[in-house]
């Protein structure tokens, strides 16, 4: 990676998932738009010095914090932590930015979607969200930003995946009542909504079919599935001073798929 210093927008954005895959592409042009970065991560430690090394490279001051988003019970604990990094790396008592994108996936037909797979995803897509939101409530700053990352699949259908946009599904519902009820400290809250995208997710499922790969690309309008980087920059762009008028939509990032 080529080291380039931008201003520093005096920001600092929270990523969760941020490792690899779309969470990392997007701390990662955040960094590159002058905002400062504190990721988390639920294993893969190695990748996590990693992002935090090419944030700095950027010049940026960056932090990796380990979270797991399904569990709950970790959230005061994890609040404390972030708090502790704040304070450290900053000298400050808040962030400005809430990026909600840590993820799994689950591949299975209605029929045979398990209740201890629902709970697991139910657990990281939707009472994560909803709760580690309320738990940094208070470190986020007045005036601060939300963006919940969702899916395409709210809008199309695809089998295998009810549980999973069923989650999503609420995560855009709450969405637009953060914005609502977070209005009044001036913080916007908002949706992205990514297509087919061709990353780790899932154990690189999409990524490591081409036929797969192929199929959707002849769906979508610009002829191809999307990288981290064109998720990235839609966030980027949900967070930059211009967008401020911005607040409880959903916007898909996909191509034009199934337009």
């Amino acid at each position: 990676m080529t080291t380039r210093s931008t201003p520093s927008t005096g920001r600092i954005a929270l990523v969760t998932g941020a490792n690899r895959g779309i969470g990392h592409a997007t701390a990662l042009r955040l960094a590159e738009h002058g905002t400062d970065v504190v990721i988390t991560y639920r294993s893969h430690a190695d990748e996590a010095a990693e992002t935090v090394e090419a944030a700095t490279a950027l010049g940026r001051t960056a932090r990796a914090l380990q979270l797991d988003t399904g569990r709950v019970a970790d959230f005061g604990a994890f609040a404390d932590a972030l708090r502790g990094a704040l304070k450290d790396g900053w000298d400050r008592d808040t962030f400005d930015f809430l990026v909600n994108n840590a993820g799994t996936a689950l591949y299975a037909p209605f029929a045979e979607t398990s209740a201890e797979d629902f709970d697991r995803l139910l657990d990281v897509h939707f009472r994560g969200v909803f709760f580690l939101t309320q738990t940094l409530l208070p470190l986020l700053a007045d005036g601060g930003r939300v963006v919940n990352v969702s899916t395409g699949l709210t809008r199309f259908s695809n089998p295998g995946s009810s549980a999973y946009a069923a989650m999503k599904g609420a995560v855009e519902v709450l969405t637009r009542y953060l914005a609502v009820e977070l209005g009044p400290r001036g913080i916007r809250a908002n949706t992205v909504a990514p297509g087919p995208v061709a990353t780790d997710f899932g154990g690189g499922r999409l990524r490591g079919d081409e036929a797969m790969r192929s199929a959707l690309a002849a769906h979508t309008a610009l002829g191809r599935v999307g990288e981290s980087g064109d998720i990235a920059g839609v966030v980027a762009t949900l967070l930059a001073e211009d967008t401020g008028w911005l607040n409880g939509q959903r916007v898909e990032a996909s191509g034009g798929i199934l337009l």
